[in-house]
């Protein structure tokens, strides 16, 4: 008999084995993960990726997905700058300038500045264990800056604006 030909008891019961069969059939496919089911409404007791995360959590994820370990490493130096020497230390120096893993440090004075560069070893391997290693291979320090004339990286030699000071 085909389904054209069956009427009232009979078409009941084709419909009730087609679910049967059906239920049967999903029930021997192995069931998906939890990763891979998502359920609508209501999220559960379990953990689900529509759960709130926590902030860090979410920027290391970018930070890894977009390849920013680098940069951001760099900054955390900046960042961190009084947990990795110390707050008395952070009182007296500051950080200028990162580049090409070596971290320009500037100090109050020369005295600072002298004492600054006998531990350098020692501030190297602070800011290896507390952002990671060969972020910064060398630290430069110098003491404080004079005021100067010159400008920027490239400059011209000469004896500059000779007519302020008569």
């Amino acid at each position: 008999m085909s389904d054209e030909e069956l009427k009232g008891p009979e078409l009941a019961r084709a419909v009730l084995d087609a679910a049967k069969a059906k239920r049967v059939a999903r029930a021997a496919q192995p069931r998906k993960s939890p990763e891979e089911y998502r359920p609508r409404g209501y999220s559960g007791p379990g953990p689900d990726p529509r759960d709130p995360a926590k902030f860090g959590d979410v920027l290391a994820r970018l930070i890894k997905a977009r390849g920013w370990q680098k940069p951001a490493a760099e900054a955390t130096v900046f960042g961190a700058w009084e947990k990795v020497v110390g707050p008395e230390i952070a009182a007296r120096c500051r950080p200028v300038k990162l580049e090409e893993k070596e971290l320009t440090v500037e100090a109050e004075s020369t005295a600072w500045a002298t004492q600054l560069r006998a531990i350098a070893p020692t501030i190297i391997k602070r800011i290896a264990a507390e952002v990671g290693n060969n972020v910064v291979v060398r630290v430069r320090i110098h003491g404080p800056a004079a005021p100067s004339w010159s400008k920027g990286p490239r400059r011209v030699r000469g004896q500059g604006p000779g007519d302020t000071y008569g």
